[in-house]
């Protein structure tokens, strides 16, 4: 068989299934892969051993009829609680943090049969679109922009687990989206990533930054793959009062690729000034594949788009600050060295300027600002009326028949490490613009590479579906990939 790394997870399963190949195999090929690709730095915490364990274990279970990530290994986000392995959400305030408990998530993955590889790199609690905020050093992206050898960002928050996908080190990875952290690095990278609708995942046991927003969705080398990792991922736990109790279907039973009849809306609000061509011109593609396959393509309109960043940047930071509350050196995690004389107070303050990167603190500033006193109804209640708003124009597009929408995944390709960071932060905050408005919404959407722009580096579009209709949106996004016909990979250079 080929590099067994480099399968896709329905490939190995079947592979499995037939005897062809043995988890242990698998796992090898993966775990040497890493250890080739520390340049990437996108595995931060290897578990060789918990791998090997597992994929025995899968061996021995290996059965025509095994669950279908049997044996599959996996990476997994540093933000998902994993029992006795470091959980840091790449932050040095958790420093050796090993917690006592499992994730649902990855508890649900494990029960299904995967082999968990290591932990991935990501920004600092999931605050960033670039990987450059991490405790552990950036993650770096495989793709480069021809012959340049500058290196270039994975996105963010899940950056370690687009570039871990995309450069072949584990088959599929687990990621999270506050505001398009899934989403954004899938499109940076050339795979794909869904955010499925609020509620269809746990996140008990998943490091919280906004917990009205944060979603945890997979991450794979194509629609399929994706499929099959969420619907092991999805389950009702009564650990999690958000946590919908409603059934979860066959998600890769919903891929027919026929989509006649399906109605698709193309928000005119997402026509933003300076829009890069290659980007508009990708977005017109799309809408063309999709009427070929047989859909309806209508404009729709979603007039309060324009104030979803802005709400976004108060709602977001403002849980965030509640959230990270608890991280004040007494109980787990880094404390700082105390002066004689120093109280309570001084190891509070010490510890959080020690442990919080600047973002962090940056967010948990304005967090705790906008929910302050004198402007709690100015900014932070405003903002949440505003979300209500932007929900209701969702809610009358589908009410009008409206069965996805399409809308590109980022406003550019890939960028440069470093070539953002230090600008203006409001700079980098613009990277989320078409995707933050499905969370603040609760939405599903997914990102589906569907192009390589004139740098040779790819671009996605983006399918926002209705509400618990993953399946659906999966079959829309697997009609997508199929005209794509997106085949690329980056050329080795780590």
């Amino acid at each position: 068989m080929t590099d067994l790394n480099t399968l896709k997870i329905a490939e190995a399963r079947d592979a499995l299934r037939k005897g062809e190949v043995t988890s242990v195999e698998l796992t090898e090929a993966c775990l040497k892969a890493i250890e080739g690709a520390k340049a990437l730095n996108a595995f931060v915490h290897d578990t060789p051993e918990i791998a090997m364990e597992q994929a025995r274990a899968a061996d021995a279970r290996n059965a025509p009829d095994a669950p279908s990530l049997n044996g599959i290994p996996l990476g997994i986000k540093d933000l998902f609680c994993t029992k006795g392995v470091p959980s840091q959400a790449a932050s040095f305030i958790l420093n050796g943090f090993k917690p006592e408990y499992e994730s649902t998530v990855t508890q649900n993955l494990f029960d299904a049969g995967a082999v968990m590889l290591g932990k991935l790199n990501m920004d600092e609690f999931a605050m960033g679109s670039s990987n450059e905020t991490s405790t552990y050093g950036n993650a770096v992206n495989p793709w480069r922009r021809g012959n340049d050898d500058t290196a270039l960002t994975p996105g963010g928050s899940s950056g370690g687990s687009a570039s871990a996908v995309a450069a072949d080190l584990c088959l599929g990875a687990t990621g999270t989206d506050t505001g398009g952290s899934i989403r954004q690095p899938a499109a940076f990278v050339g795979i794909t990533g869904i955010k499925p609708t609020y509620g269809r995942c746990s996140r008990w046991g998943i490091i919280a930054f906004a917990s009205s927003l944060d979603q945890a969705g997979p991450m794979a080398k194509d629609v399929r793959d994706t499929a099959i990792m969420l619907n092991a991922m999805c389950s009702h736990d009564p650990k999690d009062s958000t946590s919908a109790d409603i059934p979860v279907p066959d998600f890769e039973a919903a891929l027919t690729g026929d989509i006649r009849g399906k109605t698709i809306g193309i928000p005119r609000e997402y026509r933003m000034d300076g829009m890069p061509e290659e980007i508009d011109a990708l977005w017109t593609r799309g809408k063309e594949m999709l009427r070929d396959a047989g859909a309806k393509i209508v404009d729709i309109s979603l007039p309060h788009t324009k104030y979803a960043l802005p709400a976004y940047y108060v709602i977001a930071p403002a849980e965030a600050s509640s959230n990270l509350a608890r991280y004040d050196g007494v109980r787990y995690g880094h404390r700082a060295r105390l002066a004689q004389g120093d109280g309570i107070t001084e190891m509070y303050e010490k510890t959080r300027a020690e442990g919080f990167g600047k973002e962090v603190q940056r967010r948990v500033m304005v967090g705790t600002y906008v929910l302050s006193a004198g402007f709690y109804d100015a900014y932070y209640n405003r903002a949440r009326r505003v979300r209500t708003l932007i929900k209701k124009d969702f809610e009358d597009a589908f009410a009008q028949g409206v069965d996805a929408i399409l809308t590109p995944a980022t406003p550019s390709a890939a960028f440069g490490l470093g070539e953002m960071a230090e600008a203006d932060p409001v700079q980098m905050y613009l990277n989320d613009v078409f995707t933050v408005t499905v969370n603040l919404a609760g939405l599903p959407g997914i990102a589906v590479p569907t192009g390589i722009d004139r740098q040779g580096l790819p671009l996605g579009l983006q399918l926002i579906g209705r509400p618990y209709e993953e399946g659906d949106l999966l079959n829309t996004a697997y009609a997508l990939e199929t005209a794509a016909g997106f085949v690329a990979k980056p050329a080795k250079w780590w």
